[in-house]
Parts: structure tokens; sequence; C-alpha cells
């Protein structure tokens, strides 16, 4: 039987573990990048945990969400960063140089390496062959720390590609069509892996957008084989000794298939209020748009840019759109700079913002009251954009661009021809926004710490008797942006969780900070998929702030059930789910012989006013069971 490339990769970098699928690994990790959002937090665990030097091949602070400097506290924060990253040999890339995903595949993205990123869109790194995960940033600290991460082995869908896409339709419109037959839980604990004689017709930028994407299926991971596209890029961002070929054995077995005519996709866009919504452009008609923003992680390439410049150019944004666009680096850039492509931009009436993540996490371009928003982002959930009665609809640069001329959705098939952008042309080497470690070591650099800095809450061990009240009831699909908002006006307190804590859940409940207080401690009960969407460390420590011990859900995230137990929250799952409906506030509910029961398959659960007795599943692995009862994954590391 043969293997499958995630499988061959894992297998590579396996310190401990055998590679079946819900087997628990431990994996070398070679490289790791965080962003200032979750980095400041990042790298305060990283000083917790003493570590004189980091053990893996190369690891970068990226400076690209918090760049919108209206007091004090950002700016404090990069030179945080900035200092610990001088401190342990970090790489620093100063606000301005891009978004952390486009630059790590341009500068250091290397095929069949392994990249763990405190940032959900991490498998960006995918489209170049890589096993790239996204993981709270805890994890991200102990792979600086210790080299390695650890994972239960996921099961593996092949989506295979064939044919080739029409004019007009985008790698964007892959994985929409992907995302609306797996759904945002259908990659949950599995790995997408690309196949099929369709992908030699994708870019290596073409890969990224779809496996950047792949975050919103839930699953670990995406990849794609690295082959002549994946030496042309690499080459182009003179870096073709970096090139390894690797594809999956032609017999690999995989768990699952789902089959993708390219040829047969049109224009597809998702409706508010989730990726998955997906309908295709033409059905959901020339609705009236208000708003028009192209960049992101997904969709800001130097190929997406080029498309929106020649469909701009000679032409003129809508009287009634605001057209707003970020590239992705400031080598995507220089050159749009260099060859007209951004004054073809500006002279159609753009509006060009910083390369950073902007309004994709909500920092600035919120759109007016009640908008139609179109955006080539990646996430739509509701109050995202900054606006809480804004819709929001997810496209193609290419959707976006067209539509943006004529005011309303437009699907652009037949209007006219697109121009090929040569994946071979060369960029310019620049690494003036790179602040590169001096070598001075931990000893000789000092941290310079802001009065915003605080520390991170930690957990005590856990104890044998587990209590708390029931202080939130929440439906399905509740996201990170949810529990933990995260826009202009909250994202410079990230490294202030005492003050974040205020406006925990604040569109669902604003009343849960105070309830909490006064419970002292807290159970949360969710329904399907709970905590979906940002690795944000902070929903699980902000709830951990407010005296949160349990959360009882139908079913978790990946990424959230890891941040929870790296805080010593306990996850658990209704093994019935019809329990949910029996759950109500101010129920308490207790948890005897703890110690014990958190290492059985089931955990017995009673709720003190009724006297009913639960089922919980904890599903949880010797490695988290050891994190749990030590109180969270510092203090077992530091043996507490």
């Amino acid at each position: 039987m043969g293997k499958n490339l995630a499988y061959k990769i894992l297998e590579d970098h396996l310190v401990s573990g055998s590679i079946t699928p819900g087997n628990e690994i431990t994996i070398r990790i070679d490289q790791t990048l965080t962003q200032d959002s979750t980095g400041t937090m990042v790298y305060l665990q990283l000083e917790a945990m003493d570590v004189e030097k980091i053990k893996t091949e190369l690891s970068v602070a990226y400076i690209d969400h918090n760049t919108l400097q209206t007091g004090f506290e950002n700016a404090d924060d990069h030179e945080f960063i900035k200092s610990v990253a001088q401190r342990h040999g970090v790489l620093f890339s100063k606000p301005g140089n891009g978004i952390c995903h486009q630059l790590q595949l341009e500068n250091f993205g290397i095929p069949g390496k392994t990249l763990l990123g405190s940032d959900s869109h991490t498998p960006t790194g995918g489209g170049l062959g890589m096993i790239a995960i996204g993981a709270g940033g805890l994890d991200v600290a102990v792979a600086m720390a210790q080299g390695i991460y650890s994972l239960q082995v996921p099961q593996v869908i092949n989506v295979r590609l064939i044919g080739k896409l029409k004019p007009w339709v985008s790698a964007k419109d892959v994985i929409l069509y992907v995302l609306q037959k797996l759904t945002v839980k259908g990659g949950v604990g599995k790995i997408v892996e690309y196949t099929g004689d369709g992908v030699a017709s994708l870019t290596v930028t073409d890969r990224a957008t779809i496996t950047n994407m792949g975050a919103e299926l839930g699953a670990t991971t995406s990849l794609f084989p690295s082959d002549d596209n994946t030496r042309t890029y690499l080459a182009a961002q003179g870096r073709e000794k970096d090139y390894v070929p690797l594809a999956a054995d032609t017999d690999a077995i995989y768990d699952e298939e789902l089959l993708v005519d390219l040829a047969s996709l049109e224009p597809l866009a998702a409706k508010p209020h989730s990726p998955d919504n997906v309908d295709t452009v033409k059905n959901i008609g020339p609705i009236k748009i208000d708003q028009v923003a192209i960049g992101s992680c997904t969709n800001s390439s130097y190929s997406d840019l080029m498309k929106v410049a020649a469909i701009l150019k000679g032409r003129k944004v809508h009287e009634d759109v605001s057209l707003v666009i970020s590239p992705g680096s400031s080598r995507i850039l220089s050159k749009l700079a260099e060859n007209g492509a951004l004054a073809a931009m500006i002279d159609a009436g753009a509006r060009i913002i910083e390369n950073a993540c902007g309004p994709c996490i909500g920092m600035g371009q919120s759109p007016k009251s009640g908008a139609v928003s179109l955006r080539t982002f990646n996430r739509n959930f509701k109050g995202r954009s900054g606006t809480a009665d804004a819709q929001v609809y997810l496209v193609s640069p290419e959707t976006a661009a067209i539509s943006a001329v004529y005011g309303v959705l437009t699907d652009g098939r037949g209007s006219f021809a697109l121009p090929e952008t040569d994946p071979s042309e060369q960029f310019k080497f620049n690494d003036n926004y790179i602040v590169y470690p001096k070598g001075a070591g931990k000893a000789g650099t000092d941290v310079i710490m802001g009065p915003n800095i605080k520390p991170f809450p930690q957990n005590k061990p856990l104890s044998d008797t587990i209590s708390g009240t029931v202080v939130l009831k929440a439906g399905n699909n509740i996201t990170t942006d949810d529990i933990m908002p995260s826009d202009s006006r909250l994202l410079p307190y990230r490294s202030n969780v005492p003050y974040l804590s205020n406006y925990c859940f604040e569109g669902i409940d604003k009343e849960f900070p105070a309830r909490c207080k006064e419970a002292g401690s807290g159970i949360i009960v969710g329904g399907e998929n709970y905590g979906q969407g940002s690795s944000r460390e902070h929903a699980a420590l902000a709830p951990l702030y407010l005296g949160i011990r349990i959360v009882l859900a139908k079913s978790f995230a990946r990424i959230h059930r890891s941040n929870l137990i790296n805080s010593g929250i306990i996850p658990l799952v209704f093994s019935d789910p019809a329990d949910y409906n029996e759950m109500a506030l101010g129920h308490k509910l207790v948890i005897e012989n703890a110690l014990s029961q958190i290492k059985e398959p089931e955990i017995s659960i009673t709720d003190v006013v009724t006297g009913k007795k639960y089922k919980a599943k904890s599903g949880l692995s010797e490695i988290e069971i050891k994190m749990i009862v030590s109180g969270g994954k510092i203090n077992q590391i530091k043996g507490l």
C-alpha cells in the first residue's frame, strides 16, 4: 500500500508514536511563525519557560495585525516582541513588510518541512508542500523551546482535482466549492491533500489560497505536492535551491475522496455569515454593494492583484462603492509600483492601504451600517468586519474587482479576457524590513515591556472535586470572535488579559463577565463546533481569568480545544447530545473523584440543582491528561 504525502512528511519528522489515525504522535518542528496579535503572549510564555536558545531551524516574528497605532499599546507590543526575538534568535519582520503567511511563502517556506504558527491560517504553507499547522500560542512557544509538537494523527481526505479552471474562475472558487461540499466541520481531525491532473494547472499562489482557507474546514492542515510549479515559484523568489520534489505514491491510501472537476466550476460566493454558506454568483444575483475589500492572507498575491489591476485599468470604481486594496507584502507592492499596476488601481479610484491584515480582522475599513461588503478574505462571521449588521460575502479577486466597477455583485464571465501572469517573473530580493538577531543571546539582551503588557493567567493543578456554575449556554458554531472579540478597539489589549476579559462574549451575552465573577468558578455549555475560527488563545485565557474550569459542548474545533487544555480548562463532550437541552444558567455541576475520572473515557457529572447525573467524554490523550492534572502546559513543563 502506498503512502499519501501528508503521512510521508509526518513520518520523516516523527519523534514518538506511530502514524495511525487517532494515535498520539510527537513530531519535530522545523519552523515557527508568530504574528503580533498572538505574539506578545507567545513570547511572554517563552520567557516563562526560561529557555536559553530556541530549537527550531527558523523562527520568525511578524508584525501584521496590530499595525494601526492610535496609542502606545501596539507600538509597545512590537518593541517587546522585537526585544525577545533578539534575545532568543528569532527573525523580526517589521510593520509594513506584509502579512505573515504571504511572507513565509515568499521567503522561508520549504517543501517537506514542518511549520507551526500561532495563526489559524498557517496551513497556507501547504501550497508549497509543507505540513503547516495553526496552533495556539503556547504550543508555538513550546515548539520554539523544545523543537517538538504533539498531535493526534489526522485522517487524510484526498481532494482529487481534474481538468482546468475556465476564465474568471479562480482558486478561491475551488476552496469555496470544497467548503460547500464538506462544511466548516468537515475537516475536523483531518488533513486535506490535493492530488490529480488538475493540480498542474494551479500555481503555488493558487494552491496557497486553497490551503489557506482549509482552515475554514476545521482541518489540521491542507497540502499540495511539490512539483515543477513549485520549482518555478521558488526560482522567481530567488530560492530555487530550496526546491524538493514531493508527491504521494501512485497507490496512496486515503480515508475519504472528493472529486472536483475544475472545468465545471463557476464564480462562487460565501453568503453571510459563514464561509460554507456558498452559492454561485449567478444565483445570488446582482445585489447592490457598498464596499469591496481585496487582500488578506488568502488573496493578496502578485498574480491576484495583477488580475485586479487589469480589470480596473481604464475603468472607474462605481460612485456608490468604496474599494480598498491591501497587497500581501512589500515585495509585491514594490513590483506593482514598478510595472504601473498600482497606478491603474489608484486611477480607477481604489484606496491602497498598508501591507497588513487590516480589514480582515476588523482593524480599520469597517463598512457602513447595514452595508453589503464583498471581501476576498477567508471569514465572514457576523460582526468580524467591525460592523455588527454588515452583510459580508466572500469572493475571488476577479469577482470583487468587476463588481466594484459595476456597483453590483457581478459574474465576470464573458465580459473580457484577463491577462495571464507569468509565474516565472522574477522578484527582487529585499530584506530591509527584516531585523536579524545580533547574536548577543539571552544574557546580553534586555526585554522591553510597556505598561499595557500584563502576565498571562495561569491555572492551578486539578483538584479531586471540581464544581462550577453554568454561566453561559451557547449555540452551534460559536467562533473565537464570539468568545473574545477582535477589532481595532480591543486588539491593542491582546497583551492585557485582565482588561480583555471584560469584553468576553460581549456580542452574545454582555453579562457574562459579571456572572463569572459572581460565580467564582464557572462552566460554559456549548453546541456543535465550539470555538471554530481563529487560533487566538485569548479565547481560552480570558475565560480562564474569569474562573472558567470546564467547557461542556457537543463538539469542539481543534485549535480551541487544544488551547483550553493548554490553559488547564477541561473540554468535555456530551455523551448524549440530548443532555444539552437539560442544561440551564445557574445550575451547579460537580465532578467528584476528578483525578481518577479524568483518566477514563467517560466522566460522570452531577447537577446539584436537579440531582441528575450526566456522562461526558473527555477524549484526552496521555499527554493532555498530564496537562489537565498539572493545570495547563506551562505548569506541566515546570513539573508542578
